[in-house]
């Protein structure tokens, strides 16, 4: 037996009032979604097994796309921006 490790990502439904929505870029078109982020992973966990499953049963290669090995962060950053109207009346325009 192999084990292979999938990229996660789990992202807020484009509303963000329905939950969230899950995905790994190494295997695309294999997607879930839930609720909360906890149950957004374990959809996305049975996802890959059914969609990995479906895949060895009809003989298919699939092409899993290789990540860097490195560790990766990520964090999403809300930043205050002054509109334009406010920089262009202080003479601070970038």
């Amino acid at each position: 037996m192999k084990f292979f490790t999938f990229k996660l990502i789990i992202e807020p439904e484009e509303d963000q009032k329905d939950g969230y929505y899950a995905y790994s870029p190494e295997l695309p078109g294999c997607y879930s979604n839930g609720a909360t982020i906890e149950e957004a992973r374990a959809n996305m966990r049975d996802a890959l097994e059914q969609h990995l499953d479906v895949l060895l049963e009809n003989r298919e290669l699939f092409r899993i796309v290789k990540q860097d090995e490195r560790p990766v962060f990520t964090e999403l950053f809300t930043l205050a921006v002054p509109s334009y109207n406010n920089r262009r009346k202080t003479g601070t325009i970038f």
